[in-house]
């Protein structure tokens, strides 16, 4: 799993199209309310209960539109799946907010929070870091919390281990932006971060040995995998969940949209 600039799609309008013509009436009635409005959508459920015949006009009717105005599929998929991703948030929140010991940032009760799945040997969570740093600057509300999740290897698994360490110790930050400085983690480099934040191997050692990392590690994840991660960094701000390097805009609407909704 890798970082992008844009997120990685799944699913695929060719099943899509696969599930209206095998006869789900309740679905093409859904998907004529994403992409033809809600008139259309009492059309369609007032038709539903009238029959197999009815029900395959009602499919016919949704299949003619799409081919006709194929341009609306991206845009319905787009919906579907922040509709999904809103859901699987609301779910875990709990869990994706509570940072493991100082894994955090910004103001303790942030009226929004965004949460961070990335991997220090990620290119585009060191490009995304500049953009939290920013907006943890700019906006007094905002609480940052970081989820480690490494997933490109082991030198990832053992930066990720002395992270934790860090958090533990009150120096996630300091380590995690030193690190990231220094550029991709090798065992030099995780050694240098680690000696400059003053996180020892005794420390580290302990953090190992009590299966806390092990635990936490699991835990994200699962996490990651419960809100469709498809690689880092991955941001969980309000109830949307936005992949790969979007940019400062994109996270800093993403806030204010999240803030909006209170």
């Amino acid at each position: 799993m890798t970082g992008a600039d844009a997120p990685e799609r799944r699913g695929g309008i060719a099943g899509l199209l696969d599930r209206i013509s095998s006869g789900k009436a309740a679905l093409a009635a859904g998907l004529i309310g994403l992409v033809a409005g809600g008139g259309a959508v009492a059309v369609a459920t007032g038709q539903l209960d009238r029959g197999p015949a009815d029900r395959a006009g009602v499919e016919a009717i949704v299949r003619d539109y799409i081919l006709s105005h194929p341009e609306i599929l991206p845009e319905a998929m787009e919906r579907l799946q922040a509709r999904t991703a809103a859901q699987a948030v609301s779910a875990h929140r709990a869990q994706l907010e509570a940072p493991f010991a100082g894994a955090w940032a910004g103001a303790e009760n942030g009226d929004v929070v965004l949460v961070e799945f990335f991997d220090f040997a990620c290119p585009y969570c060191r490009k995304s870091n500049l953009d939290v740093e920013r907006l943890l600057r700019e906006d007094s509300k905002l609480k940052v919390v970081w989820r480690d999740w490494p997933v490109l290897g082991p030198d990832s698994e053992i930066a990720a281990q002395v992270s934790l360490a860090a958090a533990k110790q009150g120096q996630f930050r300091k380590f995690h932006d030193h690190l990231f400085a220094l550029g991709r983690p090798t065992a030099a480099t995780i050694a240098q971060a680690q000696q400059a934040v003053g996180i020892s191997d005794g420390q580290l050692a302990e953090l190992r040995g009590s299966g806390a990392a092990r635990a936490e590690l699991a835990k994200n994840y699962e996490l990651a995998r419960a809100v469709n991660a498809t690689g880092t960094p991955t941001f969980v701000i309000g109830d949307q969940v936005l992949q790969g390097a979007v940019g400062y805009e994109a996270l800093k609407a993403a806030i204010a949209d999240a803030r909006a909704k209170g």
